[in-house]
């Protein structure tokens, strides 16, 4: 087999812990920060003192809102983990973090209804080529065996499942765990090191059939291995322990351990599986593409400001190094200054003089630095190491301040919360005036909310965007419209004959003349046209009138007394007493959506997009997801507001959606009334 591995790979290690919400990491990253010494004790997520609980929103709703980083030492080595939010509503904030670190353990539960959202996190980390540990947890709470329970997990994981470790049972409770490549039994102890035990007698026949499976994955990958089992002459551990490791660099498996992170069962076990095993700041390099230089690199993997220290930017050093004062650039103009460099546990930090090659540490004041950007000591910058593409937002509000004294406060605020979440987006709808903030979910932006009026003492509301409504006409009219006024001096006359017709759905607006004999001069035509514009901005129901033709064919001037303005109100006019005689009608907008759902939800996905006067195209498996299916169908949008909170209620929060415009339909009876009542704001 020789050393496929080529050792233990020493120095800084970045680990992120991922996982679905509720699986565990946070109390896992406690069990892992309290056996390295780094916390006197392990806190449950109940009480409140987690590392990860240190933000007024993640107190709140008892959840993990944001990326957490903690660096710790292990057996002399440096370990920064940092604790990823499992809903999926937060998951964008893993992705800059997982592009940099070196390994991440997936923390999952022995439960079938998470395992769509499982698949989420597995395909990431497919995405961008990470290595991965999956830490069963919860391992004393299990009903199924856990082979059995692998079985049902292998399908979210395109490499092998290895089992690594096998639980150990006395009276149907789990007491501990056998681990397959030491063939070593371990006493679990709550909040203890396990106490080495030989494995018991009536457990051996079910190590050797576990280990003989373990040894059978890893055999796919070395010849000499295979030839070893098939000729029954027992491998060399040291030589298995290198090919488990070389196996996880390479992303050829994903080794399975086990534990119960409430009780720091398993920490210690993961911690030495990460210490001989993950790859190092060199593998990241290689993945990366980075050539290993003179020039330091940096990639910014989150971006905090704090009321104390300013914008601090936690970067991961990829090669090189960095000291207060070093200048980073960006580009070839955009340059930024470190000043202060932190060690970061939680929301504690310790001042560092430098930082070296592998290091995850805070940046401080980089101006020009955003988070998933990569800077360089080289002057001019480098490539970006990759392109951070969040997801399309699913939910949205109108905000505002409660008092307009707030407004540019708010702003300002909002856009430091966006550099802190990229997924965050802004836009004013100039239609409706209003400032409209979208995201990934009502919990997402409700903590957003939540940071506005806690953080920055800005005291806002909001309420759903206003829908594009528009409306057109179904009949065609002639209309006369005269403006005549005489005050002195120069008067006002204008007089237009127009005839009002509707087109077909998405024309949009044409204007023509047949004008002879120039009883309404050339220079007054514009002037019609733009009159007729003008009160098209808000037709008689009260929204944009569209898919309407206006020909001028007759009118009427006077010599001194007509002029621009004058056209342009008598052309108001006759719209304004033509349009109510054209049937007016309101148009709704249609949207073509895509539904990514679990296969196991799509008959209730089916059911509910009728109940929100939805129509079903069609549905089909999802390509290259396994489990998964894409319903379409064709939806108002003012039914789509809040899809998405309906959709992850019936999926345990996998399924999402994308929404595109398709066309303007008729809006009759009491819906229509209820849009003209609130004026397009949806209910």
């Amino acid at each position: 087999m020789g050393s496929r591995a080529g050792g233990r790979r020493t120095g800084p290690k970045c680990i992120a812990i991922v996982g679905p919400f509720a699986s565990g990491k946070t109390t896992l990253l406690e069990a892992l920060l309290a056996r390295t010494g780094a916390i006197s004790k392990q806190h449950p997520v109940a009480s409140g003192s987690t590392v990860s609980d240190h933000s007024a929103e993640a107190k709140a709703h008892a959840m993990s809102v944001e990326a957490v980083f903690a660096t710790t030492q292990f057996m002399g080595e440096s370990i920064t983990f940092v604790d990823c939010p499992g809903s999926v509503e937060f998951a964008f904030e893993a992705e800059p973090i997982l592009a940099a670190c070196d390994l991440a353990v997936v923390v999952a539960e022995p439960d079938e209804k998470k395992i769509p959202a499982l698949q989420l996190i597995m395909r990431k980390l497919d995405d961008l080529g990470v290595p991965r540990i999956l830490f069963l947890n919860k391992i004393d709470k299990a009903a199924a065996g856990v082979r059995d329970t692998l079985k049902l997990l292998q399908p979210v994981s395109r490499t092998p499942l290895l089992l690594r470790q096998i639980p150990l049972r006395k009276d149907g409770v789990v007491v501990g765990s056998i681990d397959l490549a030491l063939e070593r039994a371990y006493i679990y102890r709550e909040y203890a090191e396990s106490e080495i035990a030989e494995i018991p007698g009536d457990d051996k026949a079910r190590e050797l059939e576990a280990r003989f499976a373990m040894l059978e994955t890893l055999a796919d990958h070395d010849d000499q291995l295979m030839e070893q089992l098939l000729e029954e002459i027992e491998p060399p551990k040291d030589e298995i322990f290198d090919d488990l490791a070389a196996d996880l660099r390479d992303g050829a498996v994903t080794p399975v351990l086990i534990g119960s992170a409430e009780k720091g069962n398993g920490a210690l076990r993961l911690l030495k599986a990460i210490r001989h095993d993950a790859p190092d700041i060199e593998a990241t390099r290689k993945r990366l593409g980075i050539s290993d230089g003179s020039a330091a690199v940096v990639q910014v993997m989150k971006t905090i400001h704090t009321s104390h220290a300013g914008k601090l930017s936690v970067s991961r050093i990829l090669s090189g190094q960095v000291a207060d004062g070093t200048e980073l650039w960006l580009n070839s103009t955009d340059t930024s200054k470190v000043s202060g460099i932190y060690r970061m546990l939680g929301k504690d930090q310790s001042k560092l003089p430098n930082a070296a090659a592998g290091d995850t540490v805070a940046l401080g004041k980089l101006e020009h630095a955003a988070t998933g950007q990569t800077l360089t000591t080289a002057k001019g910058g480098i490539k970006p190491l990759f392109k951070l593409e969040p997801p399309k937002p699913v939910y949205a509000f109108a905000l505002r301040p409660k008092e307009r004294k707030d407004e540019v406060k708010m702003s300002a605020a909002i856009q430091r919360l966006a550099e802190e979440d990229p997924s965050l987006t802004l836009h004013h709808n100039q239609d409706s005036a209003e400032t409209v903030l979208s995201g990934h979910g009502e919990m997402h932006l409700r903590v957003v909310r939540e940071r506005l009026e806690g953080r920055n003492q800005i005291a806002v509301e909001g309420h759903a965007p206003a829908v594009p409504y528009r409306e057109t006409i179904r009949k065609s009219v002639q209309q006369r419209g005269r403006h005549k006024k005489q005050s002195g001096g120069h008067g006002q006359f204008g007089d237009v004959v127009i005839e009002i017709k509707p087109l077909p759905r998405g024309s949009g607006f044409e204007f023509t003349d047949t004008i002879t004999g120039g009883v309404v001069p050339k220079q007054y035509i514009q002037s019609v046209e733009a009159g007729a514009r003008d009160f098209l901005k808000t037709g008689p129901l009260g929204f944009p009138v569209v898919d309407i033709a206006i020909n001028l064919s007759d009118g009427s001037y006077h010599s001194v007394d007509s002029s621009d303005m004058a056209f342009q109100m008598a052309a108001k006019i006759a719209m304004k007493e033509g349009m109510p005689s054209c049937s007016p009608v309101l148009l709704e907008p249609v949207m073509k959506v895509e539904i990514f759902t679990p296969s196991d939800a799509t008959a209730r996905i089916i059911a509910l997009v009728p109940q929100r006067r939805g129509q079903i195209l069609g549905y089909d498996a999802r390509s290259d997801w396994p489990g998964w299916d894409v319903v379409e169908a064709t939806m108002p949008q003012s039914e789509i507001g809040d899809l998405i909170i309906e959709l992850r209620s019936a999926t345990a929060g996998a399924a999402t959606y994308r929404a595109e415009f398709d066309h303007m339909a008729e809006l009759t009876g009491r819906l229509a009334d209820e849009a003209m009542q609130s004026g397009g704001k949806a209910a």
